[in-house]
């Protein structure tokens, strides 16, 4: 067996290292943040400080997808979860009340998952890595750059291991990247005298506004939980706890939206959407939260067919992130962790050949649902400039539109479009399965009917 540093101990750096470990590798996780995490949820919300980690203690979610790669993966894990507080989510309390056919279908239980509040969720996946036979986790500790070794390739630059800014150097047959979308791999590779890998960043377009609040009644799910209106969408999110969050976020630059900082205009421009307002029936955990400057990434350490580097694999959101509304990257970033598992057995010895598999497993697998997320967040911000403007809304995507609409009318549909947005399939697979083109081509093609919500004029006017 080999031994493995891992490169930042978040959710997807800790669950990729069990992972390995299971395999029987030794594992080192290096985690910059020297602060581990609280015994307890309320402290892990309250007291725990993740400065590495840039989106801490903004909204997350747990697909169905997270839990399954969980419990095949990771066994114990969701009950990990569910002892911390985490709740059961289920997507199909979101059918449209028009749908009718409401008749339980065989693998319902595949659409179930459970989430909760970040610190929360972390907390509890830290506490598994710690108590995982082979996974020894350093916090407080940085890595400076990357060690040379000798090349498995020729004109390869080899990852033999990693140095600290402590000056330390950490031998280790695999390192893997799982420091996130800040990640510091850039300046590793040039140190390490690497070609550039080929990278693409820019700023998602969006600008966030959140509030949490708590409760003895989690709200009801009267609509999806993303809602586009307009020049806004709105996120509602279950937590942990008796907690809850609300999210309003809309187009960066739009300057109207600066007020939804203000507690009260935020609560008025919720209170005007009919699907949502009950969510404010709470008590405000604190005021408004305002997040903007995303990044939507990717990096692939193969370029024209030929590594880089060898010896260093990214994973998570070290390889790819795109808006974070979306809720995908923790349960994408698990899927990534499992995926690494499988490839490195099938090619930990033999570096060259693991460097070009992981990016066209990576590619294949995960690359599908961060490029499906791109699309449809070019497609959501052309609307909302639309709306701002006065413009009519552009057209969706021509085979997602299509898809949409009939998913609110037909219950099988609806299914395969929770598969969609929880990560459990792609979109151009969905569409390729004879029962959805079956149902597809017998439904009503019209695109969604609108969601009620204020329009540009109103939510002006509630903004003050």
């Amino acid at each position: 067996m080999a031994s493995v540093v891992v490169c930042g101990g978040a959710v997807v750096g800790l669950g990729a290292a069990m992972m390995l470990a299971r395999d029987g590798h030794e594992v080192t996780v290096l985690e910059a943040d020297p602060d581990g995490a609280p015994v307890t949820p309320a402290e892990a919300w309250d007291t725990w400080r993740r400065t590495g980690v840039a989106q801490f203690r903004q909204p997350h979610t747990l697909f169905p997808r997270f839990r399954a790669v969980a419990d095949e993966e990771l066994p114990g894990l969701t009950t990990r979860l569910v002892d911390a507080g985490c709740v059961e989510a289920d997507r199909l309390t979101s059918m449209p009340p028009s749908m009718t056919d409401r008749t339980p279908r065989p693998g319902d239980e595949r659409l179930r998952g459970v989430t909760g509040r970040r610190p929360v969720v972390e907390s509890a996946v830290a506490a598994a890595a710690e108590d995982t036979p082979g996974v020894t986790v350093r916090r407080g500790v940085r890595v400076e750059e990357l060690l040379p070794g000798p090349p498995a390739l020729e004109g390869v630059p080899h990852a033999a291991g990693v140095r600290t800014t402590a000056g330390e150097d950490v031998r280790a047959d695999l390192v893997v990247d799982a420091t996130g979308r800040r990640t510091p791999s850039a300046g590793w590779l040039a140190d390490l005298g690497t070609r550039p890998p080929a990278v693409s960043a820019q700023d998602s377009g969006f600008v966030y506004y959140t509030r949490y609040f708590t409760g003895p009644r989690r709200p009801a799910p009267f609509g999806p939980p993303l809602a586009p209106l307009g020049s806004i969408s709105v996120l509602t999110l279950d937590g942990d706890n008796d907690t809850w969050s609300v999210t309003v976020f809309g187009q960066s630059g739009d300057a109207p939206l600066k007020a939804l900082r203000s507690p009260e205009a935020f609560d008025r421009v919720i209170g005007a959407c009919p699907l949502q307002a009950h969510w404010l029936d709470g008590r405000p955990a604190d005021g408004v939260m305002a997040m903007a400057g995303g990044l939507d990434s990717s990096r692939r350490l193969v370029v024209d067919g030929r590594p880089v580097v060898t010896g260093l694999l990214t994973v998570g959101d070290a390889w790819a992130c795109s808006n974070p509304s979306a809720g995908r990257g923790l349960s994408v970033g698990l899927l990534h962790a499992a995926l690494l598992r499988r490839v490195v057995a099938a090619h930990l010895d033999r570096p060259a050949e693991l460097a070009v598999a992981w990016d066209e497993e990576t590619e294949r697998t995960a690359g599908p649902f961060i490029r499906e997320q791109r699309t449809e967040d070019r497609s959501r911000l052309a609307g909302m400039a639309a709306a701002r403007d006065g413009l009519p809304e552009p057209p969706p995507p021509p085979d997602l539109g299509t898809f949409l609409g009939a998913a609110m009318q037909d219950a099988d549909l609806f299914r395969a479009m929770l598969e969609y947005r929880l990560c459990m399939a792609p979109l151009a697979e969905l569409l390729a399965r004879p029962a959805v083109q079956e149902r597809m081509a017998a439904a009503d093609r019209r695109p969604p009917s609108p969601l009620p919500g204020p329009d540009r004029a109103r939510l002006l006017e509630l903004l003050g």
